[in-house]
């Protein structure tokens, strides 16, 4: 008997130190993590890239290398893209009856593009878009984030009529800063003063990526003016690099290929990976009937080098004192698309004559010279140089690229000339 109860009382003993130990440990365990929570509360961790770009939407964290989600993309690259609405002005023979022509009259209409902000200082802000958004624009409207683009066409189309709505606000001029037409490239410049100061504090000039580490299957971002109906972002993956296609407007080289939803008015807008940043400029959708999701954009590794150089110009206003323009001296008429295509050499303006005594006359031009490009700004027609001299002033140098037919064929070449003053006399002179 006696052994049974000093087995009872150790078997006791057991049971209540098993259970005091338990207790003991469960004490400590929960005094650890209790004071775990204090330090985290006391001691915050860094956040996630979303919450770091929620508390600061002007910049992209530059040491967060992950992806984004789509929503936190177009957050973020909307305040970069503008909407461009252009007005071009194109002569049209005016026929009568019997087929003679008396005169030309004016066509007018309006097209929607996309731009990026690419650029500014201490008085612009430099946009990129492609040379067709704006090519024979005689005016270009801009918006930017939450500005009415429908009120833009509005003011576009007024503009055409010569009437100008005083209340339409938020809609900016932009001037060509210089263009690339080669490489379907153009930099427009805006006066931050014609900005509003609410739509200032809103835009920001755009993160650039490289678009030499793309890969194919890579998902991007696409935001432009789709259909000229405003900011419009769509999503896709890179399907193919380095394509070469051939559009009606000339031959692309190099170009990405998406299936990202590029639509009219895109042209110019922004191709962005998930981090936000810019590797291409969207330039065509390749329509037909029997094509599906194919888009191009241009790479922006290849652009920057470009852009770069046509921020760099001179920013011209248009001079309204005629007798300040710059005068070259030329009767100049149109080179026709057979024209060009039968001796294959690009529009311009085909040099009629020239006028003795003239700027013209003194650098060298002579009839049947075909004038391309004046100072780097491409030419395609007659009325594209009288435009173009328009803002430029009598004394200024310009360099003039030429086609002049000689041995058989046509050949380029480059001449200087001084620009004169306008005579009194009323010509089709340029």
């Amino acid at each position: 008997m006696e052994d049974r109860s000093k087995k009872t009382d150790s078997i006791r003993t057991r049971i209540v130190r098993t259970v005091f130990l338990g207790l003991l440990f469960g004490m400590i365990s929960a005094i650890a993590f209790y004071g775990t929570g204090l330090a985290i509360r006391s001691f915050p961790v860094a956040s996630s890239p979303a919450e770091e770009y929620d508390s600061e939407p002007a910049n992209i964290p530059s040491l967060w290398k992950g992806n984004y989600t789509v929503a936190e993309v177009a957050k973020m690259a909307l305040p970069c893209v503008v909407a461009i609405t252009s007005v071009s002005i194109q002569e049209i023979p005016d026929f009568y009856t019997f087929g003679f022509s008396f005169g030309y009259r004016d066509y007018a209409s309006t097209g929607s593009g996309s731009g990026i902000i690419v650029g500014e200082n201490e008085r612009e802000l430099f946009i990129a878009t492609n040379y067709h958004v704006i090519e024979d624009a005689s005016s270009l409207h801009v918006c930017f984030i939450g500005d009415d683009v429908a009120a833009a066409e509005k003011t576009a189309a007024q503009a055409v009529n010569g009437v100008v709505d005083q209340e339409l606000e938020g809609i900016v001029t932009a001037t060509v800063k210089g263009t690339d037409p080669e490489n379907d490239l153009a930099v427009l410049a805006v006066k931050k003063e014609e900005i509003p100061v609410e739509t200032r504090q809103e835009i920001q000039v755009a993160v650039i990526g490289n678009s030499d580490e793309m890969v194919v299957g890579e998902q991007v971002v696409a935001i432009g003016n789709a259909l000229g109906y405003g900011q419009t972002v769509t999503s896709g993956w890179v399907s193919a690099l380095d394509r070469s296609v051939s559009f009606p407007n000339g031959m692309g080289e190099g170009l990405i290929q998406t299936d990202t939803a590029i639509n009219p008015g895109n042209s110019g807008g922004a191709l962005l990976n998930m981090r936000g940043e810019v590797i291409g400029i969207n330039s065509a959708k390749y329509a037909s009937s029997s094509v599906e999701g194919t888009g191009f954009a241009i790479p922006i590794s290849r652009a920057v080098p470009i852009l770069e150089e046509l921020m760099e110009r001179k920013t011209r206003e248009r001079i309204e004192d005629k007798s300040r323009q710059g005068y070259l001296g030329v009767f100049p008429a149109d080179i026709s698309r057979e024209v060009s295509f039968f001796y294959g050499i690009s529009e311009g303006a085909l040099v009629r004559g020239v006028e003795e005594g003239s700027p013209a006359e003194q650098a060298g031009l002579c009839g049947g010279d075909i004038i391309i490009e004046l100072d780097g700004q491409k030419i395609n027609s007659r009325k594209d140089l009288t435009d173009r001299l328009e803002y430029y002033e009598a004394g200024e140098k310009v360099k003039i690229r030429i086609y002049r037919f000689y041995q058989g064929r046509y050949r380029d070449g480059y001449i200087e000339a001084l620009l004169g003053n306008r005579p009194a006399k009323e010509e089709k002179t340029a």
